[in-house]
């Protein structure tokens, strides 16, 4: 079989990667075209929707609503995660387009940052699957612990997972760098060639394993075993358990259909990068293209964490209505009253309760909200 020399796939992303063959060029103007077209108008569309949802979770967490739960610090460290991941899709869609044309400087920050962030989104999901198994298995008395010893240990929770998330950036800041070929400029890791195969092979399957198949088994655990304690909860409608069901459902297929096409795709590089798989120019373009498509789906999910963890949330919800409803009365509109569908919330006691007292806002006591 024919080797061929890959040229460097140079379509932007930062975890980009080279092939080294010996005896000819596969020419990838047509992978560049397609990048050029196609990840600008997706770029776009996850801009304008991730700013506007997770903007109004971080305005809404920070200015209306106490953070009672790990899992309410969560939904807010995420969403600044996702903003930050946001801010840097202007700067790949120019390079997409133009070349990369900001200096070393803006390339080694920015695929930092892209990483870094792209890595705490995906740990900050595994931590709110935990903290509701335990608000399940080990808070069944429905008290949650929002005093001061359990804030300290949210925010060392959240600090651990942004060293980790920072520290899997950190490739990035080293070794991303601005390279030109055949007159075109790119931003892209660059491994010195002592340890280029090596690195890079290594670098793809930590990511895989830390972005995708660990959170994807610590939420399947989670969830079917909050799943159970739905299913056997006493005192909770039938039709209201399904509700609740579905939602965990939910959470899990999206984040399912959104990650793992692209880590399908990872992993096939990182074989390619050890064993040298691909040695067709074609085959080699149509997996260029499927890295692009499957990265864009992956960051997708920027724009769909609002409403998985924020916005089905009846105290958020409640909070974004009653914004609504002032911003209409400022407006001269009166809001209809209809019948607003219930928040599938659930309380998970071991015995039950004596007496809910309607008018109570007390913040030591909680109901578990899918």
């Amino acid at each position: 079989m024919e080797d061929f020399y890959y040229e460097d796939e140079d379509a932007h992303f930062n975890d980009s990667y080279d092939y080294n063959y010996e005896h000819s060029i596969c020419d990838k103007e047509a992978v560049r075209s397609f990048g050029g077209v196609f990840l600008p108008i997706i770029y776009a569309l996850a801009l304008v929707v991730g700013l506007a949802g997770n903007a109004l979770v971080v305005v809404v967490y920070t200015s209306r609503l106490r953070l009672r739960t790990l899992t309410d610090v969560c939904i807010l460290n995420l969403a600044v995660s996702d903003l930050l991941l946001l801010f840097t899709l202007p700067f790949w869609a120019a390079d997409a387009v133009h070349g990369w044309r900001l200096g070393t400087g803006m390339c080694k920050f920015t695929s930092f940052l892209y990483s870094a962030n792209f890595s705490c989104g995906m740990l900050l999901l595994a931590c709110i699957s935990v903290d509701r198994y335990r608000a399940v298995a080990h808070n069944p008395s429905g008290r949650t612990g929002a005093g001061a010893r359990a804030r300290i240990r949210w925010l060392l929770v959240c600090l651990s997972l942004w060293a980790l998330a920072i520290i899997l950036g950190i490739p990035e800041l080293i070794f991303s760098t601005v390279k030109t070929t055949h007159h075109r400029t790119s931003c892209t890791a660059i491994y010195p060639h002592s340890m280029a195969l090596p690195a890079k092979a290594s670098l793809e399957l930590l990511e895989i394993i830390l972005r995708f198949l660990l959170p994807f088994l610590v939420m399947v655990v989670c969830y079917c075993q909050v799943g159970r304690a739905l299913s056997r909860a006493a005192g909770v409608r039938r039709e209201r358990k399904w509700r609740a069901l579905r939602v965990l459902l939910a959470v899990v297929a999206v984040f399912l259909l959104t990650q793992l096409p692209y880590s399908v795709v990872k992993l096939w590089r990182a074989l390619d990068i050890i064993y040298m798989l691909v040695t067709d120019c074609e085959v080699s373009k149509g997996l260029d293209r499927a890295l692009q498509v499957t990265e864009s789906l992956a960051l997708a999910h920027a724009c769909i964490n609002p409403l998985l963890y924020a916005f089905i949330g009846s105290s958020f919800r409640g909070h974004v209505l009653k914004a609504a409803k002032r911003l209409g009365q400022r407006l001269g509109r009166h809001p209809r009253h209809g019948g607003e569908e219930p928040a599938v919330e659930i309380a998970l006691r071991a015995r039950a309760q004596t007496q809910s007292q309607s008018g109570s806002d007390d913040p030591d006591t909680s109901t578990f909200t899918i």
